[in-house]
């Protein structure tokens, strides 16, 4: 019987946070951070990173494992995942992964098989490089030409999107298309994903409001923390809401801008985030509303009730 493994997906600032603590207290479960930027030490407000306070006693794993100028690839990302669910079964209760990283979670729920070949720091950090001195136009019209398919999903502001297509096809020489179709399209689990979604003016205005309380909360102090213990120019650092507040910490854009492009950022990636779930994955989707949060917080975990009383295949 394939064990059973709960995900909850959607845009940034949507609540899966929030779902997944009532679930874990509900079901007996454990957390597993779904983003790919919590594993890092330091980075916390940027990052949405769960506080002690709302975890109301339940484990979370992913969070805090490693420093921000240290290399973390979706490989490393699964195979600690792996590790971690197989833990939490062991120890009698659910694994929930809940987060918007929507590659790094579909490879733990259907078991990509990566390159033996690890990431390669060194040409990393020389794209990351060339992005930074000539823009992305470059290294994206390369893209577009060994892989147009792919080149259609990145945008070129996507850096890290960007440069992960590019490392893929120098590393195995195969597209990330190509890499992509070689995945077994069967998962090893029995998963149920669950998608929140929201009518857009409403996210957008949750993600505006939540962009102002990380600036309350102290991510420009955050970001000058990082800067002084020299991740400035770690690949970390091109997250949302870090690479605005250097550019405001470096006098490239006024603070009034660096907010904003933080706020409209944060809302393209989104945005991307929705059309990535619907393309990539068997979503059980769920429109959520402000008004009715309860009720509806109330159906998706009688549905998760349903499908946990369903014998594994």
């Amino acid at each position: 019987m394939k064990k059973k493994v709960i995900s909850i997906v959607g845009p940034t600032a949507v609540g899966k946070t929030a779902l997944g603590i009532a679930a874990a207290k509900k079901f007996n479960g454990e957390i597993i951070s779904g983003d790919s930027t919590q594993v890092y030490i330091g980075m916390d407000i940027g990052t949405a990173k769960v506080t002690p306070e709302e975890t109301g006693g339940i484990p979370h794993h992913m969070i805090d494992i490693i420093h921000p100028d240290e290399p973390f690839s979706v490989a490393d990302f699964q195979q600690h995942v792996k590790s971690h669910i197989e833990a939490i079964h062991q120890r009698g209760k659910l694994p929930i992964i809940v987060g918007g990283s929507g590659l790094y979670i579909q490879s733990v729920l259907f078991d990509y098989h990566f390159s033996e070949q690890r990431r390669d720091r060194e040409l990393t950090e020389q794209l990351f490089q060339q992005i930074e001195s000539e823009g992305p136009e470059n290294l994206y019209k390369r893209l577009k030409q060994i892989d147009p398919e792919q080149a259609k999903k990145v945008h070129p502001n996507n850096h890290r999107r960007l440069v992960r297509a590019i490392e893929v096809y120098e590393l195995t020489g195969l597209t990330m298309t190509e890499y992509q179709k070689e995945q077994q399209a069967e998962s090893p689990y029995d998963p149920f994903i669950i998608g929140l979604d929201m009518e857009r003016a409403a996210l957008y205005d949750r993600i505006n409001r939540r962009v102002d309380q990380m600036i309350e909360q102290g991510l420009i102090q955050e970001v000058q923390s990082l800067i002084a213990e020299g991740y400035k120019d770690s690949q970390s650092m091109h997250a949302i809401g870090y690479k605005e507040i250097v550019a405001y910490l470096e006098n490239r854009l006024s603070k009034t801008d660096a907010i904003d492009a933080v706020k409209q950022n944060s809302r393209k990636y989104a945005k991307r985030q929705l059309t990535w779930f619907r393309n990539k994955l068997d979503v059980n989707w769920y429109c959520l509303t402000e008004k009715e949060a309860f009720q509806q917080m109330q159906l998706i975990l009688n549905d998760l009730a349903g499908f946990l009383q369903r014998e594994s295949e």
